[in-house]
């Protein structure tokens, strides 16, 4: 098993957080999927290691983008 965590910027409300959470939850191998929103942390944990950049779209994708 394998955890990654990326820091999203933008998101503002729970709506928010679930977005990214289904959008990067639905990238092949991801078990779970923790959204902080206070922080802006996002927990991934997945079978394997998943591309940095699959993450990255899938955020993009809910709206948001991953903070450099």
């Amino acid at each position: 098993m394998s955890t990654q965590t990326v820091t999203v910027s933008g998101m503002t409300c729970g709506h928010c957080a679930t977005s990214v959470r289904e959008e990067v939850g639905a990238l092949p191998g991801v078990r779970t999927v923790e959204v902080d929103l206070a922080t802006g942390l996002v927990t991934i944990d997945s079978d394997s290691q998943v591309d940095a950049s699959a993450i990255i779209d899938a955020v993009a994708e809910a709206g948001y983008a991953v903070a450099s």
